[in-house]
């Protein structure tokens, strides 16, 4: 990329440079008040993915309980969090004494029967994605949040992702002008290891629809564009293999492209693809009348900051025709960890989201509030990729999605 023609303050049309590093997001204090006495209490359950947050790091939460069917995976899990309390049994698990939180971190399939389970005990909830497999585990879900008045947070690491925040914050300040179009991709070439166990048994990834794991993507777009997505169309791709014939969801499809029309009747395109020609990324794009944004890409390129020249200057094309003169500035990451407890300010999973989802989770309850991926915000990033697979499987037949609405204030 060539060196940029603008600075970053008149490109942004910002107060100063560091203004977009320094702006709070709505549930993340800079300088946060008096925090309320006492600590959350939380028991961790699974010990694959639950082994990589920061319970233990947060001041203001402590792990009282841990969870898994392997001994060697307790274990972890008792070393990762300085725990003495391991559990095999999940409903034992739930009895611990003072456990006021349970962070789901099992099989995807077990999500939504854990995290009704732990609500039903008398528990908050952080649960890995996605929220749930099918329209009913969501809305059972939803239900027992509104009777049992728990929390409920969906650990979607896309919505805390460095980009993601700044496209968030410059979106609500209305940089990008109208944001008419965005795009998401999760391209994981090489799952088919964890297709199968030690003993060669199908494990839950066999054969998993794409379209059934969408929060990667649509936890990029929607939080930015702050929209619904109500309409689909999808495509899947498939090649007939053996795995594709024998998985438990008689799923066809290796990858699925959906295109949704949003609440504001605009557009975007999803695509989760498990076998492709590409390097492994999770990336998003916004096109905005005033400015764009594109994630960076395996290949190479930055995250870039594209407007039409502010100087209202055009070229000639190679066939000689003007287009106007586009200005690109790359977008200096800013250090969002300074936002975080100093304990925290630490490198993590997912583009540093780790971090940043433990403390949500953790302030939400002690401060009695609904946190950012609430369960209405999981059913918005996880119903809309349920319905895409059922578009797949007819064929690109247009459905229109549920909206469940918003959290109450």
């Amino acid at each position: 990329m060539s060196e940029p023609t603008v600075s970053r303050r008149g490109f942004l049309g910002v107060a100063g440079a560091a203004s977009v590093a320094a702006t709070a997001s709505p549930a993340l204090h800079a300088a946060p008040g008096p925090r309320p006495s006492g600590q959350l209490r939380i028991g961790v359950v699974g010990g694959g993915f639950g082994n990589t947050f920061f319970w233990h790091l947060d001041p203001d939460c402590k792990v009282v309980a841990v969870c898994d069917l392997l001994p060697e995976k307790q274990k972890l899990l008792a070393e990762r969090y300085r725990c003495t309390n391991t559990y095999k049994n999940f409903r034992e698990f739930l009895k611990h004494p003072d456990l006021d939180a349970v962070a789901v971190f099992t099989p995807a399939p077990l999500h939504a029967f854990m995290a009704v389970e732990a609500m039903k005990a008398g528990k908050h909830v952080i649960s890995a994605v996605p929220a749930g497999l099918s329209v009913e585990e969501l809305e059972e879900i939803l239900d027992t949040v509104k009777k049992t008045g728990l929390r409920y947070m969906m650990a979607e690491t896309s919505y805390y992702r460095q980009p993601v925040i700044t496209c968030r914050e410059l979106a609500g300040e209305g940089k990008f002008g109208t944001i008419f179009h965005s795009e998401a991709e999760y391209h994981h070439e090489g799952l088919m290891k964890v297709m199968f166990d030690d003993r060669g048994l199908p494990t839950w990834r066999h054969g998993l629809p794409p379209m059934l794991y969408p929060t990667h993507c649509t936890g990029l777009i929607i939080p930015v564009i702050r929209e619904r997505m109500l309409e689909v169309t999808a495509v899947g791709w498939g090649d007939g293999h053996e795995v594709l014939r024998t998985n438990q969801y008689k799923n066809p499809f290796w990858n699925e492209t959906a295109f949704f029309k949003t609440s504001k009747g605009h557009s975007a395109r999803v695509a989760v693809y498990w076998h492709v020609a590409a390097a492994g990324s999770e990336r998003g794009q916004f096109y905005g009348d005033r400015m764009s944004y594109l994630m960076e890409r395996p290949e190479g390129t930055q995250n870039t900051f594209v407007r039409i020249s502010s100087q209202g200057k055009t070229v000639l094309d190679s066939n000689g025709y003007p287009e106007g003169e586009t200005e690109m500035l790359a977008d200096k990451k800013a250090n969002y960890l300074e936002r975080l407890p100093e304990p925290l300010r630490v490198k993590s999973g997912h583009g540093d989201s780790h971090t940043f989802l433990t403390h949500e989770f953790v302030r939400a309850v002690l401060e009695d509030r609904h946190p950012t991926v609430n369960v209405w915000e999981a059913i918005a990033y996880t119903l809309p990729g349920i319905i895409a697979h059922q578009s797949a499987l007819r064929g690109g037949e247009s459905l229109k999605i549920r909206d469940y609405g918003q959290a109450p204030a």
